[in-house]
């Protein structure tokens, strides 16, 4: 976990001839929903007591956990930026929860609470907010966290919702980006550019797949899962890891930078989707269409640095807790990034998704 918090990684990206947002139409003054009454009745629900206090009180109290160390992150994203226009609310809250419970799960930590901001767009009436938290109470009873507390306001920009997660892991075992060591192993869970595949998909782009394969991907972006069932091999097994957020070469990339060594992925290696594939041999030049996969972001993986004796047991670790892994690459003195493809380096035009 970097010492500042990472924005998302694959962004809804607007041409240069249309706005990143658009506003809807505002409601009327009278038909606008309060802040109190927002509170009360769509979040004070969720509340996780007695630490949120009825969310009655300006602050939540968290009970100390002798011999674990409190792991906190924060993401936020913006319609338009983060999240296409129309897609359902309820959705967008369970995505703000997922990219943060991510980013405990790669620190192997086990989630507690949050804490929730929301800006309000003008087009944000009762059957919106309403929606927003039924999603927020779906994913709360997912993966055990509550509700402890945060701020709502209106904006006369876009919808812009952020949310605190806040876990714990025993004392010392959380592992940063910066503990890899030469020769460490590179070892991904899941499958990789399934979150870039699925925004073309969601935003109905021409990629020569069939309906059910770009509904498949188009999920996937909306609703990423996060590797929570891995934190324990993660606490025990890895040097160092990262939540593949901004794309697989980027987030590598800030292992190695983290531990001062060079990174190197095997493309041709990466785990892929039955729908990547597809795309990916239908393209005229796969080595290329593998590097759009690795540098897409979005997939909200868990990527590791393992001593290569460890491999075997994460892997096995990780297939009992139901979610492949994959070696798709190692750490070596140097510095940067190399992405291969069949034992030929790839030029690379970008490694991932970062804000201007």
């Amino acid at each position: 976990m970097s010492s500042w918090p990472r924005p998302s990684s694959t962004r809804p990206r607007p041409s240069s001839s249309t706005p990143p947002w658009t506003a809807s139409p505002a409601m009327p003054d009278a038909e606008r929903p309060g802040e109190f009454e927002t509170i009360e009745r769509l979040f004070r629900p969720l509340a996780l007591e007695p630490y949120a206090r009825g969310l009655l009180d300006d602050a939540a109290v968290l009970p100390a956990r002798p011999g674990h160390d409190l792991i906190l992150t924060k993401d936020t994203v913006v319609e338009g930026v983060h999240f296409l226009g129309d897609d359902p609310l309820d959705l967008v809250a369970r995505k703000l929860l997922r990219v943060n419970l991510s980013d405990l799960a790669a620190k192997g930590a086990q989630p507690f609470g949050y804490l929730l901001s929301c800006a309000w767009s003008p087009r944000c009436g009762w059957s919106e907010r309403e929606a927003f938290a039924r999603g927020l109470a779906e994913d709360q009873r997912r993966f055990g966290v509550g509700l402890l507390g945060g701020d709502t306001v209106s904006t006369p920009g876009p919808l812009t919702l952020s949310a605190t997660l806040i876990g714990y892991a025993p004392e010392g075992s959380a592992p940063s980006r910066a503990g890899a060591r030469a020769g460490d192993l590179l070892v991904v869970s899941g499958t990789i550019g399934d979150g870039g595949l699925g925004l073309r998909a969601a935003r109905s782009e021409e990629m020569g797949l069939s309906r059910a394969e770009r509904d498949a991907l188009a999920h996937r972006y909306r609703l990423p899962q996060p590797r929570l069932e891995l934190a324990e091999a993660v606490r025990v097994f890895a040097h160092a890891s990262a939540d593949v957020s901004d794309g697989l070469v980027a987030d590598a990339g800030r292992i190695s930078a983290a531990s001062g060594l060079r990174a190197v992925i095997d493309l041709d290696a990466m785990p892929l989707s039955a729908q990547a594939r597809v795309w990916l041999y239908a393209q005229a030049d796969p080595a290329g269409a593998a590097a759009t996969l690795a540098t897409a972001g979005d997939d909200y993986e868990i990527l590791a640095a393992l001593a290569p004796a460890d491999l075997k047991p994460y892997c096995e670790a990780c297939k009992a807790a139901g979610v492949p892994a994959a070696l798709v690459g190692r750490l070596e003195a140097g510095e940067g990034v190399e992405a291969r493809w069949r034992d030929q380096s790839v030029s690379l035009s970008r490694r991932g998704w970062t804000h201007g």
